[in-house]
């Protein structure tokens, strides 16, 4: 008896139940569902390998081949380009001049880390030492240049504030390889200070509150906060700062070149790339500089991965 009332009853609901049932889209609508996103991702696509794959494919076959940059013609020649770069020590010695550029990018991060845990704290006129810290990054390099020429010229701003504190100096910032490059280290902490002191200072505000007051509980200090809660938790952006700081490093232009053009023991290795495809019309080994540029970076920035790799940081 009640078998065969379950029956009847089912048999009563099952129109119901078949009525309710999520119908299967139609396969028109399945496919422009599937070709939507590629539609949108069309543009953007067109547009990275039309300015950033496509000449980065002609940069590479370019450094095989003697061309002036001018000349429809080109000869292909095999790897002599990137002999040459390896075997003329004058090609190659600029890189020393990157030494100069990583010391100022070590000091830089140590002090954009050091003013962003300072004002991540409560301070007073916090906000107004943050506008004056990221304002350098908002000014455009060539400005920055020509303000900073007249900075360390003879008889200049820094000679002028020097003599007030009565140090009278005849010397040339500008005028040595150590001088020139320190000041031009020295320019690019100014400028580049700023932007990393943002990535760290946002980095240091997502960590959450309760952290910081569960540690004061236990009678941690401020070393303490930044030892155990603040680097653990900025480790990725951290990470990233110095990737981004050594690929910089290498690459080096802006400053050097408005300054001082590459003299005085300056050129920097895109300051040589550039005058080799411009100035004396090789073209050809310019791009082989070019590409060997970018494998360095590549390779560096590969080791760091390796070396320090980006766990998922829980302080929680």
């Amino acid at each position: 008896m009640t078998d065969t009332t379950e029956k009847a009853d089912f048999r009563a609901v099952a129109p119901a139940l078949k009525s309710a049932a999520p119908r299967r889209a139609p396969r028109r609508a399945r496919t422009w569902r599937l070709v939507t996103p590629w539609l949108f991702l069309l543009a953007p696509l067109a547009l990275l390998i039309t300015f950033t794959y496509a000449p980065i494919a002609n940069m590479v076959a370019y450094s095989f081949t003697d061309w002036d940059g001018v000349s429809p013609e080109l000869h292909y020649t095999g790897a002599e380009n990137y002999e040459e770069l390896f075997t003329r020590e004058d090609l190659f010695q600029v890189f020393w001049v990157s030494g100069y550029y990583l010391a100022a990018s070590a000091v830089q991060i140590v002090a954009a880390l050091y003013f962003a845990t300072v004002l991540s704290f409560n301070l007073r006129f916090r906000n107004f030492f943050k506008g004056v810290l990221f304002f350098p990054s908002l000014v455009n390099g060539v400005a920055i240049g020509f303000v900073f020429l007249y900075f360390f010229q003879d008889g200049g701003t820094l000679d002028t504030v020097l003599g007030l504190f009565g140090y009278d100096t005849d010397h040339a910032w500008l005028g040595t390889p150590f001088s020139a490059n320190t000041s031009l280290a020295g320019v690019s902490i100014w400028r580049y200070l700023g932007m990393n002191f943002v990535l760290f200072l946002g980095a240091i505000q997502s960590i959450p509150g309760e952290l910081y007051e569960a540690s004061e509980l236990d009678g941690a200090n401020r070393w303490h906060q930044f030892r155990y809660i603040i680097l653990p938790g900025i480790k990725p952006v951290l990470t990233l700062t110095v990737i981004l700081s050594v690929s910089g490093s290498l690459s080096a232009f802006e400053i050097p070149y408005i300054m001082t053009g590459g003299a005085t023991g300056t050129e920097t290795f895109v300051i040589q790339t550039v005058k080799l495809a411009f100035q004396f019309n090789k073209t050809g080994l310019a791009s082989a500089a070019a590409v060997v540029l970018l494998l360095i970076i590549l390779l560096v920035t590969w080791v760091q991965r390796r070396l320090v790799p980006d766990d998922r940081v829980d302080l929680v």
